[in-house]
């Protein structure tokens, strides 16, 4: 009988949690169209937006060059760099070749 019981009261739960899913998908849904106005109404379009300051220079003004530039390099040239690395760590021999 008790077993019974488990299994009717988890199948409520089970029947509420998926009601209570699919009700807040619905909400989800009717929100994500739903058209808000500006908090600030009118002024918005007035006021002047600051940019971050990660994107002005030294002097405030904005910056019209890539923030992020990559070379591109060789498998040879990368090669290079780690066995410059490797060969300057303390405790490695540099007159060792291991190739």
């Amino acid at each position: 009988m008790l077993h019974l019981l488990y299994i009717l009261a988890f199948t409520i739960l089970a029947f509420l949690a998926v009601g209570n899913l699919i009700r807040n998908l619905l909400t989800l849904g009717i929100e994500s169209h739903r058209q808000y106005p500006s908090n600030r109404g009118g002024h918005a379009s007035t006021m002047r937006s600051v940019p971050h300051p990660e994107l002005l220079d030294s002097e405030g003004r904005m910056v019209n060059e890539p923030l992020l530039v990559m070379k591109s390099m060789t498998v040879e040239d990368a090669r290079e760099q780690l066995d410059a690395l490797y060969n300057s760590s303390p405790g490695s021999d540099p007159f060792r070749e291991d190739a």
